[in-house]
């Protein structure tokens, strides 16, 4: 008999600030945190949601005072502290850490070896400040690797190789990764606008997202969400452009709609990926109306965030849970018209709606697409 899974925790750091709680009064009250920035590399001017570093190192220093660590470890430590401290770690306790680019600006200092700038050495060395006792699991596939990881410690949790998991996603915005996205000509002028006629690219950001996975029904508390269905297929369309048919998304939902059982007409929200580029918006679109998920409620956060690249995905799951759990939607800030071929339901108002159960999806470069559906558990 399969496992139910549970998240029965949620932790963030973000611009808007270091809990839930304060991101969620922020995005009620539509503000966001994006702002111009100047001179990183050879860009003069740029938008961008980028943590302050003071306020940061501020925080920081409440829990830590050994301060030999980058800012992205900084960020990764508190999100995850209040989740470690709450829950106990075992022999059974899976660690999954998600990131695209992790400390990858590490490479500008030439006194730090390649190695220490590697996915794999910052998951070790979190794993090691927690005192996790198996080795850590990276998932670094492109813009879908937070909520991918939540796939995959739900998978292991079913399997029995683990008895719960603590999940952890982190990108930082740097030169290189600024650079890789101006020279796709894809980043914005100005503040992302997901779905909207007028929108001209991405904006992007950095954020660090974290969640408690268990299978144990004793730890369960009031809201818990039990993850009920999941899909993510490849459709291999492009190095960098999405499917024109949606097609790796399309099959990714049907996937985690088959698992969960569940009818379509059921989810009340859909926490999509909305990167506010012409081709990604509009292939949810497509992927959306192949579906019948026209009408449900949809919104992408990139608009208060930007896009956190590897944190998105868990980010927004941690966001939308609490969305459910207040019964009240988040409008998609920036939208104002539809700039996408085929109807699709934005969401303009903060409406309250009894929402049961919410659906997640990503898509990234590569062809890569994730959809995780979720249940609000009493």
């Amino acid at each position: 008999m399969k496992k139910n899974v549970y998240i029965t925790a949620s932790s963030c750091v973000t611009p808007l600030g270091f809990d839930v709680a304060s991101n969620w009064d922020a995005l009620q009250n539509n503000l966001s945190g994006i702002k111009k920035h100047q001179n990183i590399g050879q860009l003069e001017s740029f938008y961008a949601s980028i943590v302050d570093s003071n306020k940061l190192d501020l925080a920081f220093s409440k829990v830590e005072s050994n301060h030999h660590f980058t800012k992205l470890e900084k960020m990764m430590i508190l999100a995850l502290k209040p989740l470690v401290e709450e829950n106990k770690i075992s022999k059974k306790t899976a660690f999954i850490f998600s990131t695209t680019k992790g400390n990858i600006s590490l490479l500008e200092d030439k006194k730090v070896s390649v190695e220490n700038a590697q996915l794999a050495a910052l998951a070790k060395k979190i794993s090691a400040y927690f005192g996790f006792e198996v080795e850590p699991i990276v998932v670094s596939n492109a813009c879908v690797s937070g909520i991918l990881a939540v796939s995959v410690a739900k998978r292991m949790i079913e399997t029995g190789l683990y008895e719960n998991a603590f999940v952890v996603a982190g990108d930082e915005v740097s030169e290189f990764v600024l650079s890789g996205f101006n020279s796709f000509q894809a980043m914005s002028a100005e503040p992302c606008k997901p779905y909207d006629a007028n929108r001209t690219g991405v904006t992007l950001g950095e954020a660090v997202a974290a969640v408690y996975i268990t299978a144990n029904e004793d730890e369960l508390k009031s809201n818990s969400f039990r993850i009920i269905g999941d899909g993510a297929v490849n459709d291999a369309n492009h190095i960098s452009g999405p499917s024109r048919t949606g097609e790796g998304l399309f099959r990714s939902i049907e996937s985690a709609f088959k698992e969960a059982k569940l009818e379509k007409n059921k989810v009340k929200y859909i926490s999509a990926h909305g990167t506010a580029t012409l081709y990604n918006d509009e292939m949810e679109a497509i992927a959306f109306n192949r579906l019948g998920l026209q009408n449900v409620p949809v919104n992408s956060l990139k608009g208060y965030y930007g896009h956190t690249l590897g944190a998105s995905g868990l980010l927004e799951t941690v966001m939308a849970m609490e969305s459910a759990k207040q019964n009240r939607l988040i409008v998609s800030k920036g939208y104002s018209d539809l700039g996408v071929s085929q109807e699709i339901n934005v969401i303009t108002d903060n409406d309250v709606i009894e929402m049961d159960y919410f659906l997640k999806t990503a898509s990234g470069f590569g062809g890569c697409n994730t959809a995780v559906l979720f249940e609000k558990v009493s």
